[in-house]
């Protein structure tokens, strides 16, 4: 095995280590825990097919949080919501010092987490919009 070889497994496995751990802590708090934790895997699965398994049961999941999160205007509006709230705390805990954790690197992690839910949030819409025309086509 080559040098380069082993540096790009080296990277993915690293890679999908951090996308994994990331999203097992984001499924206990605000964010998309279950598309990150499929992602790990399925960077992971490329290097170590083992995990091959656990894959499809995971994606299964979290395509259906995935559609339950836009399955009505009332869900839509307070996912909006806690995005602008993750939006406001970022500006707010990067710019106010005599917070806890203050900082932009708070700040921005926050902003992060607001821009990924929103566009998760409109992935979600277009993929079930697509299905339900779809549906209603054939």
């Amino acid at each position: 095995m080559g040098i380069g070889k082993q540096a790009k497994r080296i990277l993915i496995t690293v890679a999908g280590a951090v996308l994994l751990v990331v999203g097992v802590l984001l499924l206990v708090l605000p964010g998309p825990g279950l598309l990150l934790v499929l992602a790990g895997l399925l960077l992971l699965a490329s290097e170590f097919p083992a995990l091959e398994r656990y894959v499809d049961p995971v994606r299964d999941r979290a395509m259906k949080a995935a559609e339950e999160s836009v399955s009505s205007p009332l869900r839509i509006a307070g996912s909006v919501l806690a995005g602008l709230a993750l939006l406001a705390a970022g500006i707010v805990w990067g710019t106010v010092k005599s917070l806890p954790f203050a900082g932009w690197s708070t700040g921005s992690s926050l902003i992060l987490s607001s821009a990924i839910l929103f566009a998760l949030l409109i992935w979600s819409y277009r993929r079930v919009k697509t299905r339900h025309e779809a549906a209603s086509r054939s």
